[in-house]
């Protein structure tokens, strides 16, 4: 689905090549790809790369640059204080794209001692899954008093691609740890890469995002870390609107993240409408790329 758009910056000299491997080709697997990558692109912030498109943007610094200051990022907004994370409860999305049904993803929040600890899922449906087989997990554990990330895990199999990849977030060091093993090709890679005191991760940041004040006009900065260069996210507060979906009709507060330094920024965008009460539940998210738009609606929300 991106391949055209990484294939004229295919100049760009990418520390890892996990996006690049999945998106570059223009082969008829892309829009299949596409339809059920996304319910993780628009729930993780990915903002149109899946699966470390931050990594992928970085190129080989030049000699001025490395003799330049170190990048600076914005610290983490303080959370309303009145937001509990809904603990125990699992979000389930459908994806709609034209007619089609095209995936399911999924949210599962739980304490995992003094961490919580966040499940993302995302599996092929309907049609689509006999076209291409996908099923990726998400691990995330943060600090719900800080918000900071301590740890990422993703599990993909996507078609015949077998990934495994772990980031730790070391701030005493102030570095982000990936190790990460293609199963079907059996090799290994190992990085790090700097971080400011805080970040928050791809799936974390879901959760952060919805436990701000999200005042209509305001934008929210904050660091967000996927195993390769520190990414500031910028969460615009749009609008207040009515959202109706198979879970029920909700008042919503409409957001649109947008991080920096994406490669592909201004090539799409995405919105997120959390639900305008204590529970802040992204009830429906929309992606609007070159190709059309999709949009994920939540189906239920199921609890222990």
């Amino acid at each position: 689905m991106l391949g055209r758009a990484l294939h004229a910056a295919s100049r760009v000299q990418c520390s890892y090549r996990l996006t690049l491997d999945v998106w570059r080709s223009d082969s008829k697997d892309d829009l299949v790809q596409a339809l059920i990558r996304l319910p993780v692109v628009l729930l993780s912030f990915l903002l149109l790369l899946p699966n470390g498109a931050f990594q992928a943007r970085t190129a080989a610094p030049s000699s001025s640059a490395a003799a330049q200051a170190p990048a600076t990022f914005p610290p983490l907004p303080k959370p309303d204080p009145n937001y509990h994370f809904p603990v125990g409860q699992t979000w389930v999305y459908g994806a709609e794209w034209r007619v089609f049904n095209a995936g399911i993803a999924t949210l599962h929040i739980e304490q995992s001692g003094q961490e919580q600890h966040v499940v993302g899922l995302a599996d092929a449906s309907g049609a689509v899954a006999l076209l291409y087989h996908v099923h990726d997990r998400f691990d995330s554990y943060f600090n719900p008093t800080d918000s900071c990330s301590r740890a990422l895990s993703k599990r993909i199999e996507e078609g015949l691609r077998r990934v495994n990849a772990d980031i730790k977030f070391d701030y005493q060091r102030g570095k982000a740890v990936l190790d990460q093993k293609n199963l079907k090709k059996n090799d290994s890679k190992h990085a790090e890469n700097d971080i400011p005191g805080c970040v928050t991760d791809v799936i974390s940041a879901i959760y952060y995002a919805g436990a701000l004040p999200l005042q209509v006009g305001k934008t929210y900065s904050f660091p967000l870390n996927d195993g390769g260069k520190t990414e500031t996210v910028d969460l615009h507060v749009e609008a207040k609107e009515q959202v109706k979906t198979p879970a029920g009709t909700f008042n919503a507060i409409r957001v649109q993240p947008e991080a920096q330094q994406s490669l592909l920024k201004n090539k799409g965008r995405i919105w997120v409408w959390y639900s305008d009460d204590a529970n802040r539940i992204p009830v429906q998210m929309k992606g609007k790329m070159f190709w059309g738009t999709i949009t994920f609606r939540l189906q239920r929300i199921e609890k222990k």
